[in-house]
């Protein structure tokens, strides 16, 4: 079994406050309500809150406003599994909002230390480099890049150039340009990778290599702040990719992810083109330039430990 050594950071000067999160996170899910939403009546023309107010989402609970209340400033210890499913049907929160609240509200002690070494089993290496033509990368916590194949660097580029540090989809999306000009939809790509992040916080709001990771971010980019600041989780399973890869143009890729069963904090990420499409032969075209298609700057490497 391999390990991904962990790259030096500097503790944050402050860990994330489940506390703070968990209100802050219920806030902003209860202002993008409106009564009409939910089946109320809006009683007034001006309302000094946006979307809904606590007695009204209490109301649709069916728990006291000052239960909510003392939950919504952070007291969520005792609360139990049935009043966080009546709080979540009550907000439409989403099968990861309704993970993302439980995590929050009732923390789990975990029985290693967040900021341990991320391990990758060998034979999942293997598994990558035999996938000779389809790109695949294993992610880890804090959106970490453990493992690529040789197809992956061809896409996206070679990681193994950069130090372990930035072997980062976050430090990737938010701090290099080139990113910028390789996904279509960047707004949509840092989306994805800050609501995961958002995941990864509330299931470790101890990891001191998470909350430097979002300090930093958050003191480099305007984008990060902005989008950090909306508390969204969603885990993206599947859906397209569109790149505008510097070599081959516009390349449509299916995107699948999958965890694993026995490492549940990562994720296998696969992107495969329809067969006889553009960008199937897109992607034979980058197979078969191997070594001129690092000299053009698109490196191609064998699966490694990252």
């Amino acid at each position: 079994m391999d390990e991904h050594p962990e790259p030096v950071h500097e503790p944050a000067a402050d860990a994330l406050d489940p506390r703070a999160e968990l209100s802050e996170f219920l806030r902003t899910r209860r202002a993008r309500l409106k009564p009409g939403d939910v089946g109320l009546r809006g009683f007034g023309r001006y309302r000094r809150v946006p979307g809904l107010r606590r007695e009204e989402l209490a109301q649709l609970a069916g728990v006291s406003v000052a239960y909510y209340t003392r939950l919504e400033q952070g007291n969520g210890r005792t609360v139990s599994a049935e009043v966080l499913d009546a709080i979540a049907r009550a907000l439409r929160l989403s099968d990861a909002e309704h993970a993302h609240l439980t995590h929050l509200a009732k923390p789990k002690r975990k029985k290693k230390p967040a900021g341990r070494a991320q391990q990758v089993r060998g034979p999942l290496r293997t598994l990558l480099d035999t996938m000779d033509g389809v790109p695949a990368i294993l992610v880890g916590r804090r959106s970490d890049i453990l493992v690529w194949n040789r197809m992956a660097a061809a896409v996206f580029g070679d990681w193994a150039e950069l130090p372990t540090q930035e072997q980062n989809w976050a430090r990737l999306v938010f701090l290099r340009p080139e990113y910028r000009d390789l996904f279509v939809d960047w707004e949509r790509k840092a989306s994805d990778v800050v609501s995961q992040l958002r995941m990864d916080a509330g299931s470790h709001p101890d990891d001191p290599r998470l909350s430097a990771l979002v300090g930093e971010l958050s003191v480099k980019s305007e984008e990060f702040r902005r989008l950090w600041a909306t508390h969204d989780v969603k885990e993206r399973c599947h859906g397209i990719q569109r790149l505008h890869h510097p070599l081959v143009g516009e390349l449509d890729l299916r995107l699948e992810s999958f965890h694993q069963a026995d490492a549940h904090e990562q994720m296998l990420v696969t992107y495969h083109a329809e067969p006889n499409s553009p960008s199937a032969e897109a992607l034979r075209l980058l197979a078969s330039w191997g070594a001129d298609a690092t000299r053009a700057g698109t490196a191609t490497s064998s699966a490694r430990k990252a």
